[in-house]
């Protein structure tokens, strides 16, 4: 055969197989800060990328995001992850382009610190649930499971230590959140002293992580994530990518 008609045939089998051994889905990583700048990003990003490999998903991580957040550079994306990220990061039209995204039924996810992110933007604090107030200092505290019926809360035990930065938050959850994940203010001392701001715990349900559909499409939130080492923690990283696949596909996930 002769070598232009092999390399037709290649093409061919090239594109007929392209969709066989395409990735289950597409996320795109956003990792701006502007404000604190959490030194765990840097164990973070590979963690993910890792998690991608394993689970054979798409994982883009943009130097510049600008031309990644409008409809045309969305459009190919099922999940949209803001990972340590804090501030205002996004301008007016990078924020009507995320609206529209997750209207069209598609997914966000936050890790750690999205409730840290975007004081001022009405639709993305209704979409997190709730906006950060305060933390103590680290400590270790007992995670209790409250919903067991999501993807990637099969590895946790019913009651299990953790280390963590416990995040306050201004207001509870409204009751369209499914709260995944509490931690016991029991176990550790919640009281916080910043001067200008203070704060005592949430009471009887502090949430650690919770999910809700949300205008049309689907909102995970952890704040777990603070310490760089807590991205080396297979059951930490199981728990974020089981909120990642129910964003990025809807998808379920049953414990019995």
């Amino acid at each position: 055969m002769k070598p232009r008609a092999l390399l037709t045939l290649a093409l061919l089998f090239a594109a007929s197989t392209a969709g066989a051994f395409a990735a289950q889905f597409k996320a795109l990583l956003i990792t701006n800060t502007a404000g604190w700048h959490h030194d765990s990003i840097e164990a973070a990003v590979p963690a993910l990328q890792g998690l991608a490999k394993l689970h054979d998903f798409d994982l883009v991580w943009p130097n510049m995001t600008s031309a990644v957040l409008t409809d045309k550079g969305l459009a190919d994306y099922q999940v949209i992850i803001f990972a340590l990220t804090t501030g205002d990061i996004l301008n007016d039209d990078q924020q009507a382009a995320v609206e529209r995204f997750v209207k069209s039924g598609k997914g966000f996810v936050t890790l750690h610190t999205g409730t840290d992110t975007e004081y001022d933007w009405p639709w993305y604090t209704k979409m997190e649930g709730t906006t950060f107030l305060i933390h103590p200092a680290v400590q270790t505290a007992t995670v209790v499971v409250q919903e067991p019926d999501f993807p990637g809360m099969d590895r946790f035990a019913p009651r299990s230590l953790r280390t963590e930065e416990w995040y306050q938050f201004k207001t509870p959850l409204p009751a369209d959140c499914h709260i995944l994940l509490t931690v016991d203010e029991s176990t550790y001392n919640p009281h916080a002293d910043w001067g200008a701001k203070k704060g005592d715990g949430m009471g009887a349900v502090h949430p650690v992580s919770w999910y809700h559909d949300y205008d049309g499409g689907r909102s995970f939130t952890t704040i777990l994530g603070h310490l760089p080492a807590t991205w080396s923690d297979a059951v930490f990283l199981h728990h974020v990518y089981g909120g990642i696949y129910w964003a990025a596909t809807g998808r379920g996930f049953r414990a019995k």
